[in-house]
Parts: structure tokens; C-alpha cells; sequence
């Protein structure tokens, strides 16, 4: 059996992007190699979910590698039906203050490092999203990143402040890059810029600047989220800037800012008296 069949049917029957299928191609890889082999049986799954289950895996985690392997099992004529878990209420645990920002900026060592940590800082676009850049998605007129194909293959246009603005063009200035060229690539073979690379450059300017909670890219988008809505940012407006699907997902930063809602409660509050 050719397992690159079952790929191409995530295309071409579910219209997934690569993306998607990318993440699907991760999960079923370990899923066949801890199973050793590519043709599990519904007891097989079952038991490797139980354990995922006990091991007390993330939901998101959880849940979509039941899906993954659902579909597989269906794919391989081998079907079989798993429980979803049960979702939990969301919450946005912890940001960055914005004295911690700036320290972190501070931190950079260079204009290469200030220029993606301005990007993620200002726009909050994905750790994904920001790899995926070429130089002529940066609107240096308008002040505008233009993200294409991001989650649910959803193309949107993210403002960015000057400062951020303005560290991407001195980048450019002193890293030439061609127009279609990717914004960012790794310095020792010139290639596209990944997830682990961003990941280790945050983690490490990060510790230089002393920070004690732990900080990953996309803690940076929880932050200026909920920084904008602290300050009074329609919640439309975050909804549009971090490209979310649902509403729902971007009321999690309202509810992240108890501050917001006691400013707004005591504005339009009637008197009784």
C-alpha cells in the first residue's frame, strides 16, 4: 500500500491545504511507527488513544489525532469509531507585559533577530505564518503584512506599527532578498526559515533578556491581543488582526481582561438613583 495515496485523497476529497495536510503526515507517521505497522486494526487504535488518554495529552492534541486516525482506519478499509474528548474551557493563562516586550527587544543581538521578533510582536501572526513570508508580502507603504494560506488556508492583511515596520526594512537593507525570495532563511544554508529555528531564536533572546515565564511565538500573539483589548480595541479589530475563525475564540481575550470589562460595566451602567 502506498501510504502517499492516502495524502493526496485529504486534497483531493476534503480539500485540505498543505498545511493541514502537512500536520496530518506528522501525526500518522508516529502513530504508524509507535504501532509498527501501516495497517493497524480497530483494537490497535483504540488501545494507542486509551494510552494518549492516560497519559493525559492535550485536547487539541487528543482529538485530532483521533480524527487522523479515524479517517486512516477508514482510508485502509479497516474502520473504526473513537470517542471525542471532552472540550475544556478555554483559557489565555499568562502574557507578556509590555516592559517585558521591550526588554526582549532590547535583547536582539542584531537586525536580523529584532526584525522577526517585531513581526510576531506587532502582528501576532503565527509562528507558521511568519516562516512562510516572502518579501513581497510586506506593504512598506500602508505598513501592511500581507499573510497568505494561513490556518484554514485564510488570507488576510495585518497592520504593523512603524517601529515594527521599520526594524523589517533596516533587515532587508543589510540581508538583501530578492522580491519573491522568502523574508526570512536560515543563516547557514540560505533555506526556508522553520518553526524549530523561530522557536530557539525567541527561547534564546528570551533568556538573554532575563525573562522568568516561559516565552514561545505564539505567546506573543496572546499578548498583543490581549494588550489591544486592555486598551480598548474593538474586538472585531483582534478577531481581524489574528485571523480567527470563530468569534468565540477572540471573546477568550475579553475574558482575560477583567480590567476592560469593570472600565466598560462602570461607562454604561445606568444609575437607579
Amino acid at each position: 500500500m502506498d501510504i502517499e495515496n492516502f495524502y493526496d485523497t485529504l486534497y483531493a476529497r476534503f480539500g485540505f491545504g498543505k498545511i493541514t495536510v502537512d500536520g496530518y503526515r506528522r501525526t500518522l507517521t508516529k502513530v504508524l511507527r509507535d504501532l509498527g505497522t501501516q495497517k493497524p486494526t480497530a483494537g490497535q487504535l483504540e488501545k494507542y488513544i486509551a494510552e494518549m488518554h492516560k497519559k493525559s495529552y492535550s485536547y487539541s492534541h487528543l482529538r485530532n489525532t483521533i480524527i487522523i486516525v479515524e479517517r486512516y482506519s477508514q482510508f485502509i478499509k479497516r474502520p473504526v469509531k473513537l470517542a471525542r474528548p471532552r472540550k475544556p474551557q478555554p483559557m489565555i493563562k499568562e502574557i507578556l507585559s509590555e516592559a517585558e516586550v521591550v526588554r526582549i527587544l532590547t535583547a536582539t543581538n542584531n537586525i536580523r533577530e529584532r526584525a522577526a521578533l517585531s513581526l510576531l510582536i506587532y502582528t501576532g501572526i503565527r509562528n507558521k505564518e511568519l516562516c512562510n513570508l516572502r518579501v513581497k508580502d510586506v506593504d512598506f507603504e500602508n505598513n501592511v503584512i500581507k499573510v497568505f494560506g494561513g490556518k484554514f488556508n485564510k488570507d488576510r492583511a495585518v497592520n504593523i506599527q512603524k517601529d515594527g515596520i521599520r526594524a523589517v526594512s533596516e533587515y532587508l537593507g543589510e540581508y538583501g532578498r530578492e522580491t519573491d525570495s522568502w523574508l526570512f532563511t536560515t543563516l547557514v544554508r540560505g533555506s526556508q526559515y522553520n518553526g524549530w529555528a523561530l522557536r530557539k531564536l525567541v527561547k534564546v533572546v528570551s533568556r538573554r533578556a532575563k525573562i522568568k515565564k516561559r516565552v514561545y511565538p505564539h505567546l506573543f500573539r496572546h499578548t498583543i491581543a490581549s494588550l489591544l483589548v486592555q486598551k480598548g480595541a474593538n474586538l472585531m479589530t483582534v478577531m481581524s488582526l489574528l485571523g480567527h475563525k470563530n468569534y468565540a475564540t477572540t471573546l477568550l481575550y475579553a475574558q482575560f481582561s477583567p480590567q476592560r470589562v469593570a472600565q466598560e460595566y462602570n461607562f454604561y451602567c445606568p444609575t437607579f438613583s
